[in-house]
């Protein structure tokens, strides 16, 4: 049986009041996940480097650019899905200004730390993260 390998990068972005930046994703887009609250990210585009990829992609989720280079906080295996082993690289950073939000969310919130324990419907992957102390 052949596994395909995807690589996707995540941010924790984080303002500067020191707030984290979630945003809600789509019901429409993304039938079926669990966990509609999540943090900026998605698979790679080979041949473009890792922080090129969280580039792009905070641009097109928020419209907005990093203000510091990101850090990386964590890697994680996603098995989830027969056939595919995802490898999921988290980075924090600093943001500037408020998203605009594309296609793929509904709505966003800007949480303090305590509250993001304690919100219904987070990411499962962000959520072990938090779990595992990752933002101490």
């Amino acid at each position: 049986m052949s596994i395909e390998l995807q690589v996707g990068v995540k941010i924790v972005l984080q303002n500067q009041e020191g707030k984290y930046l979630l945003l809600r994703r789509s019901p429409e887009k993304y039938k079926g996940v669990v966990g509609t609250w999540d943090i900026v990210g998605g698979r790679i585009d080979p041949g473009a480097s890792l922080l090129e990829n969280l580039k792009r992609e905070i641009k097109e989720e928020t419209g907005l650019v990093f203000s510091e280079e990101p850090r990386l906080i964590a890697a994680q295996d996603i098995l989830r899905v027969p056939g595919r082993h995802v490898v999921r690289l988290t980075y924090i950073g600093g943001i500037d200004g408020e998203p605009k939000l594309g296609d793929e969310h509904i709505e966003f919130q800007w949480c303090t730390r305590g509250t993001l324990f304690h919100l219904d419907d987070l990411d499962i992957y962000f959520r072990e993260l938090l779990d595992r102390g990752v933002l101490l």
